[in-house]
């Protein structure tokens, strides 16, 4: 890791935007330091010993750390925008997946502050039992309503206030005038729960670390502050932690951290001032959180990703979203008064886990990735970002299995509804370039095997004359293809490449809604079969190339050569070939009866077999295997070959044998009526055949020949 700050650390910004101290330094501190410090510390140490308490710390600071060296990673490669980790997901991984966390991540900051507000009125209580729970709960929420709408800026400053307060509680602790323990608990016996059940209760302590990044639309610089301001929050809390937990073994019974939550306020120098410290610690959280959450649904609507957008996307010259804040607001206002919160409290932290997972990931997918756009000036090694995102989910599940299995429901619940609303960012993301790295390490793997047999799909290589006139077997090429196969269909043309390109994604189109891997080329040339050559002769050579080539038989008898030159090239290109001969009126008819013609000992059968079991799959049809004999005498064998075959093919148990003994135009006028009829195709054309047949069986025709590479019996 290497990154040079020069940025004044106590120094006020310029205008109106927060420096690294007051924008992130400080609104972490006071949310990591909050009211799981004064009462949760000691009954860890009681539990854990120091050594016990100290390893639990560490390891929960770990995941924090992790992920803030993650965010700092991505924070100085891209230009952070308003929103904390919604921009940098959202600008990462897309609109959808950065609105799927960002709306749960706004709905955790608004209710966690309705949660420390009560947990505020609760301590204010302590003090003052005989004042009235609500009255205490609505003027702290007026309060920090009005301290929030008024500025970001002014919010720090009440934060310097809170900070000395808490500053001056822990100094009291830390400084306790009561003696020395006779023996210093160094491991602890877990009386109350084992190890991890105390590190989940004590792991929310350590969270809080977006404070600042929420605020990063307010930051003058925080592409440095957020990275700075959260590393320095980090480090200094975790030293306070220790030094915490070090007093409380050395200093107070095992028994009284174990059984008197408030066993700080008892021990320290002056026991109100840690009070005092308790009060501003859920106070300082509520500002922060009260601070943070309408800067992030300002974000989310400010790209269309919630309701309302319009409105809640407005600012104030001061960059001030006030209305956002009157909106957050009400719905605390409103969780205050439906009553207890307590039930939500685990679920508002899977959202928080989930979010510090989710920037982890975003840095370990770039890393991955080794792409040049990802050249971040502080940079971290790809473990910490992979030990963050794994630790932030395996953190969520030792603190509430159910209430993480929810969190992740509700959250690919948003990202399906938010994919449906086709958001478009002006500023793109990295799925693309992604998956294609994917794609490209798995063709790199792809290329040290070799195609086998028993893996075989249909890929269509497909030219297309006239992008224009192409229309009436798009549908069958789709149920050739269906659901695993791929389409590269091509043209040339020397003249007027914009509008072929348009024409042959728009002929394509429907193939592509349907959700088939569809690819597609215009080639400069003035020679169609001179192109298509170049065409096949490239995609030999790629990992995902085409393996069959699919052509039309149309009425113009003069494009007859094209087509015989065009099959002898995907022979000598180790393709097969399927030629269509579409019935004028029948088309597919009920896309439900198939015929496949089979001669015995032929070779040729491998690829028709695989398109009448693609076809049939597709259509839910019948199949009927057909051949045809001389004499009466080869009947009994021929039955005996069909079956066989279909054995070996393992063809569906319905399929029907038929063996006729009759001249071959015979056998077509005898044979089932079908809405598609299979032939195998001669190494030699014979394209007045191929046109008859479809008026004989009256039924659309494919004329099949194998490359070599299929084999329908594995």
């Amino acid at each position: 890791m290497h990154q040079k700050f020069h940025f004044p650390f106590y120094k006020e910004s310029g205008g109106k935007k927060l420096n690294t101290f007051g924008g992130v330094f400080t609104p972490d501190v006071l949310t990591i330091l909050g009211v799981i410090m004064y009462l949760r510390l000691g009954w860890v140490v009681g539990n854990a010993g120091f050594l016990g308490a100290l390893a639990i710390i560490v390891l929960a600071k770990s995941i924090t750390i992790s992920t803030a060296l993650s965010m700092s990673s991505v924070t100085t490669n891209i230009k952070i925008g308003a929103g904390g980790a919604y921009s940098i997901i959202s600008k990462s991984l897309g609109l959808e997946a950065g609105g799927s966390i960002g709306i749960p991540f706004y709905i955790a900051q608004t209710l966690s502050t309705a949660l420390y507000i009560v947990g505020f009125k609760e301590g204010w209580l302590y003090i003052f039992p005989d004042h009235p729970p609500f009255l205490v709960a609505f003027t702290t929420w007026f309060l920090l309503m009005a301290i929030s709408f008024i500025s970001a800026r002014f919010a720090i400053r009440i934060q310097y206030l809170i900070m000395v307060i808490v500053g001056l509680s822990i100094l009291s602790f830390l400084f306790t005038r009561n003696q020395p323990v006779s023996v210093m608990p160094f491991s602890g016996n877990f009386e109350d729960a084992d190890f991890w059940h105390v590190f989940a209760i004590f792991f929310p302590a350590v969270t809080g670390i977006m404070a600042g990044a929420n605020l990063s639309g307010d930051l003058k610089n925080p592409r440095k502050a957020i990275p700075l301001g959260t590393l320095s929050a980090i480090g200094v809390t975790f030293i306070i932690y220790v030094a915490m937990a070090w007093v409380a073994a050395r200093y107070i019974p095992v028994e009284e951290l174990r059984t008197n939550q408030m066993a700080m306020v008892d021990y320290a120098w002056f026991g109100s001032l840690v009070v005092m410290g308790i009060l501003a610690a859920t106070f300082s959280s509520a500002l922060g959180s009260i601070m943070g959450a309408p800067r992030i649904l300002q974000a989310l609507a400010e790209q269309r990703t919630v309701p309302l957008s319009r409105i809640l996307s407005k600012k104030t010259r001061d960059n001030e979203p006030r209305v956002a804040a009157v909106f957050t607001s009400v719905i605390i206002l409103l969780a205050l008064l439906l009553g207890n919160l307590n039930a939500l409290a685990s679920l508002l932290t899977m959202f928080f886990l989930i979010t510090y997972g989710m920037i982890n990931l975003v840095v370990f997918m770039q890393q991955g990735m080794k792409i040049i756009s990802f050249r971040p000036t502080f940079k971290v090694p790809m473990v910490v970002s992979f030990f963050g995102a794994t630790g932030s989910i395996f953190v969520m599940f030792l603190i509430n299995p159910i209430f993480s299995l929810v969190a992740f429901a509700i959250i690919i619940s948003l990202y399906i509804w938010l994919g449906r609303r086709g958001l478009k960012s002006d500023t793109g993301d990295i799925r693309g370039g992604f998956f294609l790295v994917l794609a490209e390490k798995a063709s790199r793997l792809a290329a040290k095997f070799p195609r086998h047999q028993i893996s075989w799909k249909p890929d269509l290589l497909i030219p297309v004359e006239d992008p224009d006139k192409w229309l009436g077997s798009v549908l069958f090429i789709k149920n050739m293809v269906s659901p695993s196969g791929s389409i590269f269909a091509f043209t040339v043309k020397d003249y007027g490449i914009e509008s072929t390109e348009k024409s042959l994604t728009s002929a394509l189109k429907p193939l592509v809604d349907q959700g088939l891997m569809v690819h597609s080329a215009v080639l400069d040339d003035k020679d169609f079969i001179h192109g298509a050559r170049i065409v096949m002769q490239l995609l030999k050579a790629g990992a995902m190339r085409p393996n069959t080539l699919f052509l039309n038989l149309g009425k113009d008898v003069k494009k007859d050569d094209t087509i015989r030159l065009l099959a002898s090239e995907a022979n000598k290109n180790e393709l097969g070939t399927i030629i269509l001969r579409q019935h004028p009126r029948k088309a597919f008819g009920m896309q439900k009866k198939i015929n496949l013609w089979l001669r015995d000992k032929s070779p040729n059968y491998h690829l028709a077999i695989l398109i009448a079991l693609q076809l049939r799959q597709n259509w839910q049809g019948n199949l009927n295997l057909i051949t045809v004999g001389s004499v009466k005498a080869d009947e009994k064998r021929l039955y005996k070959f069909l079956e066989s075959l279909s054995d070996q093919a393992r063809l569906p148990s319905m399929t029907e044998f038929h063996v006729y003994i009759d001249d071959f135009k015979g056998a077509l006028l005898k044979a089932p009526a079908a809405d598609i009829n299979i032939f195998g195709l001669a190494d030699v054309l014979d394209f007045t055949f191929m046109r008859e047949t479809p008026d004989w069986t009256m039924s659309s025709c494919l004329f099949i020949r194998d490359s070599g590479q299929e084999n329908a019996l594995v």
